[in-house]
């Protein structure tokens, strides 16, 4: 048999069911026994069976596609020749794709939704929004139907995105709770006790002369790391500690180190708020004749694959960005699916990895 011309009556007669309960299946109806169900999933991997997804969709009325954007906010033109209606040129557009795509985190993000969604035949559509007119893209593809919702990572604080998908009553989720808060479903760390577990770390190491080098501090996450580094320190005695405000790039932790070092030559150990950074923090030191860990003790967050290829590598606070990618992905499938009707947080813990840069 032709896998063209298989049809739902083929599946039936190879499950030995009806036609209505294979439909069920395909279709995600709900009320179906999961033994049967399962008969009915084995039928169709026997066979071959590939639904008709243009049908699918007009009897759900879904379209199985789920667009995953990476969206910044205040960025909206450039030097490089916008055109006359406020879109920006593609130097703005390739400069700021190039800027997050350096990030392991975003590749780690990718990874998890996909790992979600590819198992239930769903697909990501990635969408860039780094100005009002692609914002404004996104929201009129969501509309006229052409995804199911949206999956949305801000790289800046402010972003108005999330708020513009609430108001046009579109499904999303959130990777971190948005800011300015609004009515949607998010992902999010216990950065906090992130940053408790750096700090109790270097102390038990024996670091006395401490600093950070934090995120962005209009970031909810670069404030909260730093918060719950502070606060630990501060029940162990530590009343000031020295801050660097880097920006989440190699580049920017080298320069707030070369800052730290400057009115702080004896430290002896630094919590660095992403690993890239704390890659940046390391070249530094080393270019200056410093010894990681002997002279000053690193800790970086994330637990990326920055951290295995740092020179040492990095003792870091892992943040599980697979297995949050993939519950942002579950939420919107059960907002989309109608199973979930209330905005809802879900808080992921952090763990400590010691490498060697401690």
């Amino acid at each position: 048999m032709q896998r063209q011309s298989l049809t739902l009556e083929d599946v039936a007669r190879e499950a030995g069911v009806s036609r209505a309960t294979v439909s069920r299946v395909i279709n995600g109806v709900r009320n179906v026994d999961p033994a049967i169900r399962d008969v009915v999933r084995a039928a169709i991997e026997r066979t071959g069976y590939a639904p008709n997804r243009a049908a699918r969709s007009l009897v759900t009325r879904r379209t199985e596609t789920i667009a995953l954007v990476i969206s910044g906010a205040g960025e909206e033109d450039g030097s490089d020749g916008g055109s006359d209606d406020g879109r920006p040129g593609d130097g703005v557009r390739n400069a700021f794709a190039a800027r997050v795509f350096a990030d392991p985190f975003f590749g780690r993000v990718i990874s998890g939704v996909v790992g979600f969604l590819r198992p239930r035949s769903m697909h990501p559509v990635l969408m860039v929004a780094e100005s009002a007119a692609a914002r404004k893209q996104v929201t009129e593809f969501l509309r006229q139907g052409s995804a199911d919702g949206a999956l949305v990572v801000s790289t800046h604080a402010g972003d108005p995105l999330p708020a513009q998908l609430v108001a046009e009553g579109l499904p999303a989720v959130c990777f971190a709770r948005p800011t300015p808060p609004v009515p949607v479903s998010y992902v999010d760390l216990a950065h906090r006790e992130g940053g408790r577990l750096a700090a109790e770390h270097l102390l038990a190491r024996g670091r006395r002369r401490l600093a950070t080098v934090t995120g962005p501090l209009d970031l909810p996450a670069g404030q909260e790391r730093l918060a719950g580094f502070r606060e630990a320190l501060e029940r162990a005695g530590t009343a000031y500690v020295p801050i660097a405000e880097g920006a989440f790039t190699r580049e920017s932790g080298a320069a707030a180190m070369a800052e730290l070092l400057a009115g702080h030559p004896d430290l002896d150990g630094v919590f660095v708020a992403n690993d890239l950074m704390a890659q940046g923090v390391c070249e530094l030191l080393r270019e200056r004749g410093g010894q990681v860990p002997q002279e000053v003790a690193v800790v970086g967050f994330d637990d990326s694959s920055v951290a295995l290829t740092c020179r040492p590598p990095l003792t870091t606070v892992r943040q599980p960005v697979e297995e949050m990618a993939a519950a942002m992905a579950r939420l919107l499938h059960e907002h989309v699916r109608g199973e979930r009707t209330e905005p809802t947080s879900l808080i992921f813990e952090p763990e400590l990895v010691v490498r060697d840069s401690t």
